[in-house]
């Protein structure tokens, strides 16, 4: 294998990487969103009316999108002094753990208000986890593809987000 090959072989494992962390990382904001709407009501805010416990829900969920510029300054900084690769894996470790922990969190009818405050912490976890992924793997993409097609390359991480699927009412 001659050594423009192997370069072109890195880059397309590089971006499709990212790519795909990306898709994993965004499946989980998906999942969230979805449980957000359908189950955390219930579950972590059930002492109150139906519509205030929605909207504490959704509070829940914005509280992730918050985060991500945190992440992204966060893991920008170690990525530069450490390595991006390294921190793309701690950001994929954290998303996991986070995600994880979220299904074992008691109802509010078992802990009460800290029911909603540890869901808060792990949405954070979540949303500090997406931006310091997002940022790191396009910059992985664009650093590894040379010349003309660096743009290309770095917008396979934005087409992570959408390839996870449309809910099934769009589909129809």
């Amino acid at each position: 294998m001659d050594l423009q090959t192997r370069e072109t072989h890195e880059v397309r494992r590089v971006v499709f990487s990212s790519y795909l962390g990306s898709t994993i990382e965004f499946y989980d904001f998906l999942l969230y969103g979805t449980a957000a709407a359908l189950v955390f009501p219930a579950v972590f805010f059930a002492g109150l009316d139906d519509l205030t416990a929605v909207l504490f829900s959704f509070g829940t969920f914005a509280a992730g999108y918050l985060a991500r510029p945190v992440g992204g300054i966060l893991f920008g900084h170690f990525g530069d002094r450490i390595g991006r690769k390294r921190m793309l894996v701690v950001t994929m470790f954290l998303m996991g753990v986070a995600s994880f922990l979220i299904g074992l969190i008691p109802g509010a009818a078992v802990i009460g208000g800290w029911a909603a405050v540890l869901l808060i912490t792990l949405r954070v976890v979540q949303g500090i986890a997406v931006g310091g992924e997002w940022g790191g793997a396009a910059l992985m993409a664009l650093e590894h593809s040379g010349g003309r097609r660096r743009g290309l390359a770095a917008s396979f991480v934005n087409a992570g987000a959408p390839t996870i699927g449309r809910p099934a009412a769009v589909r129809r």
